[in-house]
C-alpha cells in the first residue's frame, strides 16, 4: 500500500493538522482483504511489535517505513472494539507496552490497552446549529463549569454517561439561561484525582462516561437545545503513567530532555518546541472540532507556554509561544465560528490579539487578576474596604488590553480554598448578601462570564471529583433565592445589549462614581444605541433611604434588578416604581440625577431607555420621593 508520505514530512515540519488522520489504527482493504492499517511514530526505537486481541497478544513485528521512525502494519480481519498495544524496544534498552498515542478510544486501568475504532461512524446532525455560530464577541456567553462526574450520580452512586447526562444538564441550562457548557478535560486520563488535567489519550475520549458516540450524542443534544460546547484542553503537561507517552521510545518523544522535563504538577512537560509534537497537539483540538462539533477549547495554563515553567523571571520559551500562534491560526482557519480561550495568569501582553501584532491569536483570556482582586475585597470586613477600594476599580484600567471572560472557575473552590460563599464576610445572611451581591457585580462588569457548577445555588463545601454537587440545600430559601437571581441574571444579560453589544469598547462604559471610598459605593454606566443601564454597589452593612446618584440623560430609571429583593433572600429594600431625574444641576460629572433608596450590601440595576425621536419627554416630578413606595421588610 502507497504511504502518504506527504502527511509524515508535514508532520515532521509541525504544521499538520489532521495527523489523526494518518496515524493510528484505521480501516483499509488491501488486495481483497479488509482489516486495519496501524501506523506509529517512534524515531529512536529499535523495534515494535503490535499486540492485542485479534493476534492472540503474540507479537507481531512492525515494518519500518521511513528512516525518520514511521512504523506501520496492516492487520487483516481486525475488528472495531478489539484491544491492542504497542510492544517497543526502545533506544535505552528496554521493552514497554505502550498505547496507541493516536488511538480514538483507550480502556485504561487495569488492562491499559488501546482500543480500535473508526470515528468515522460518528454521526452529529446539528447544520443548523453549525452553520450559524461564530466566536460571539458581539453575544452574550454566560458558560457553566461542570465535571461529568460530579455534576450529578446515580441513585447507586455511579456515573451517567455522556447521552445520560445531557438529559439531565438541558432542563438545568434552560432553568438557569446559561449560553454555554464547558467540560473539564475529556481526553482519555488514568488518574480520578487529576481531574482530567493528566491525560494520556489526546484523540481518545474518556471511557468513565461513556463511547465517543455517546460523547458525540452528548454534543448534538446540547446543540438541539440551544448550547455551545467548550471542553478544557491541556497542551502543557500530560500524565507520567509508562504505558502512556512518557520516554515514549526509550526517548524524549514528547517531553523535553532536559531540566524542563517535569513540571511543577509532577508530570512530564510537552516540548512544544518540537514540530511533531506541535502537529500532535494541533491535530488533537482539529480532531474534537471536526468530529465532535466543539464550539470553544480552553487552554489550560497558558502562562507555563508562555513562560519557561510560569515563570517571568525565566524568560519566555519561544518555541511554545510559536506552538500556541500555530494552534490558534489552524483552529480559526479549519474550524470558523470555533472560540480559543487562554487560562492565562500572567501579564503578557496581546494574547488576545493576532498574530500579526506580535499576540498569541487567542480570542479570550480569564480575567484572573480580577478574580483574585474580586474575592479578596468580598472577604473583608467592610470596615476595611476602603482602604482598599481600588481593587475593584482596578480592572477597568487594564480591561481593554484584551478580550476577557471572568472567571469563577473550579480552581477556586478546591484545595482547602473554601467555596464562594464561604469566602464571604460575615455570618450567615451577611454571606449571601455579599454573595449575591458579588454576583451582580460579576453579570454588570464588562467581559463573558464563567462560573461553576455549584457557584450558583451557593454551596458551602468546596468543589472534590468524588462528591456529587450537594443540590439538596435548594429546600433552604436562601439557596433558591441565590438560584433564583442567577437565573434572572442570566435573562437580563441576555435581553440587554448594554451589557454584551461592543464590550470591549471603551466607548461603551464609564465610572459615574468610583472614588467613594469612605461610603464603599460604586456606580458606573454601560450603553447601547437603545440603552443606558446604570449600575450601583453598596459594600457596606449601611442603609440609604434617599441616596443621590448622577445620571446621564434626562428622564425616567426603571429598576430592573435589586438583590435584596426576597424572592433572592434579600429584606426586599427595593424601588418599586420608575425613578425621575429631578432638580436643577446634575452630579457626579453628569447632567442630571436621581434619588433612589439602597439596601445593605445591595446591588442595583437601572435601566434607562433611550427614547425615538418620535417620543415626547416623559412628565418629571419635582418631588423624588414620589417615586417611592415604602415595601415592609
Amino acid at each position: 500500500m502507497a504511504i502518504d508520505h506527504s502527511a509524515f514530512e508535514t508532520y515532521l515540519n509541525g504544521r499538520e493538522p489532521e495527523a489523526y488522520r494518518f496515524f493510528g489504527a484505521h480501516p483499509s482493504m488491501e488486495g481483497t482483504e479488509a482489516g486495519y492499517r496501524f501506523r506509529v511514530y517512534a524515531p529512536m526505537a529499535k523495534e515494535i511489535d503490535l499486540i492485542g486481541d485479534f493476534n492472540g497478544w503474540k507479537p507481531v513485528q512492525m515494518a519500518k517505513t521511513d528512516f525518520r521512525g514511521l512504523y506501520e502494519l496492516f492487520v487483516p480481519q481486525v475488528q472495531a472494539g478489539q484491544k491492542y498495544k504497542y510492544h517497543i524496544l526502545g533506544c535505552d534498552g528496554f521493552w514497554k507496552d505502550k498505547l496507541d498515542p493516536f488511538a480514538f478510544q483507550d480502556v485504561l486501568y487495569p488492562t491499559n490497552c488501546s482500543v480500535v475504532y473508526d470515528p468515522s461512524v460518528v454521526q452529529i446532525h446539528d447544520e443548523a446549529w453549525t452553520s450559524k455560530r461564530d466566536r460571539c464577541f458581539d453575544k452574550p456567553v454566560s458558560i457553566l463549569e461542570f465535571h461529568f462526574g460530579t455534576f450529578a450520580r446515580k441513585k447507586d452512586g455511579s456515573c451517567y454517561t455522556y447521552s445520560e447526562m445531557a438529559d439531565i444538564l438541558i432542563p438545568y441550562l434552560q432553568k438557569m439561561g446559561y449560553t454555554h457548557v464547558e467540560t473539564l478535560p475529556v481526553t482519555a486520563y488514568p488518574n480520578d484525582a487529576s481531574w482530567g488535567y493528566q491525560a494520556l489519550g489526546y484523540y481518545a475520549v474518556d471511557e468513565r462516561y461513556g463511547s465517543p458516540a455517546d460523547f458525540a450524542s452528548f454534543v448534538e443534544k446540547l446543540h438541539a437545545a440551544g448550547f455551545g460546547v467548550i471542553l478544557d484542553f491541556v497542551p502543557v503537561h500530560f500524565a507520567v503513567d509508562n504505558f502512556g507517552l512518557e520516554k515514549f521510545d526509550g526517548s524524549c518523544v514528547y517531553e523535553y530532555a532536559n531540566e524542563h522535563e517535569f513540571t511543577q504538577w509532577g508530570t512530564k512537560a510537552f516540548d512544544l518546541g518540537k514540530d511533531p509534537v506541535r502537529s500532535f497537539l494541533i491535530s488533537s483540538l482539529v480532531y474534537f472540532g471536526r468530529t465532535f462539533h466543539i464550539d470553544g477549547f480552553r487552554l489550560d495554563a497558558v502562562s507555563n507556554i508562555i513562560y519557561w515553567e510560569g515563570n517571568t523571571q525565566r524568560g519566555e520559551n519561544a518555541g511554545a509561544i510559536e506552538f500556541a500562534k500555530r494552534a490558534n491560526a489552524f483552529v480559526h482557519s479549519l474550524l470558523p465560528g470555533v472560540m480559543m480561550i487562554a487560562e492565562d495568569s500572567s501579564a503578557y501582553g496581546h494574547v488576545t490579539k493576532g498574530m500579526y501584532s506580535e499576540g498569541l491569536g487567542f480570542d479570550y483570556k480569564w480575567d484572573l487578576g480580577w478574580m483574585n482582586d474580586t474575592l479578596k475585597y468580598y472577604s473583608k470586613d467592610p470596615i476595611y474596604r476602603k482602604y482598599c477600594h481600588n481593587q475593584l476599580t482596578f480592572s477597568m484600567a487594564y480591561f481593554y488590553s484584551e478580550n476577557f471572560v471572568l472567571p469563577f472557575s473550579h480552581d477556586e473552590v478546591v484545595h482547602m480554598k473554601g467555596s464562594i460563599l464561604n469566602k464571604m464576610w460575615g455570618n450567615y445572611d451577611n454571606k449571601f448578601a455579599n454573595v449575591r451581591n458579588l454576583y451582580a457585580y460579576m453579570y454588570a462588569h464588562p467581559g463573558k462570564k464563567l462560573n461553576f457548577m455549584g457557584n450558583d445555588i451557593g454551596t458551602f463545601d468546596e468543589w472534590r471529583e468524588f462528591k456529587p454537587i450537594a443540590f439538596n440545600v435548594l429546600s433552604y430559601p436562601k439557596h433558591a433565592g441565590l438560584q433564583r437571581l442567577f437565573s434572572d441574571l442570566n435573562q437580563i444579560y441576555k435581553s440587554h445589549p448594554a451589557l454584551y453589544s461592543g464590550e470591549y469598547d471603551p466607548a461603551r462604559f464609564s465610572w459615574i462614581m468610583a472614588d467613594n471610598a469612605d461610603q464603599s459605593v460604586y456606580v458606573f454606566r454601560r450603553e447601547s444605541a437603545e440603552e443606558c443601564l446604570v449600575f450601583l454597589f453598596n459594600m457596606t452593612p449601611n442603609f440609604y433611604w434617599d441616596y443621590d446618584v448622577g445620571v446621564p440623560y434626562e428622564g425616567e430609571y426603571v429598576e430592573i434588578l435589586n438583590t435584596d429583593k426576597a424572592i433572592y433572600g434579600g429584606w426586599n429594600q427595593y424601588n418599586p416604581k420608575p425613578i425621575l431625574t429631578h432638580g436643577k444641576g446634575g452630579l457626579h460629572n453628569q447632567k442630571y440625577k436621581i434619588t433612589l433608596k439602597v439596601p445593605s450590601f445591595g446591588a442595583i440595576y437601572l435601566c434607562y431607555k433611550k427614547p425615538t425621536v418620535s417620543e415626547e419627554r416623559p412628565y418629571l416630578s419635582k418631588d423624588p420621593r414620589a417615586n417611592f413606595t415604602e415595601e415592609s421588610h
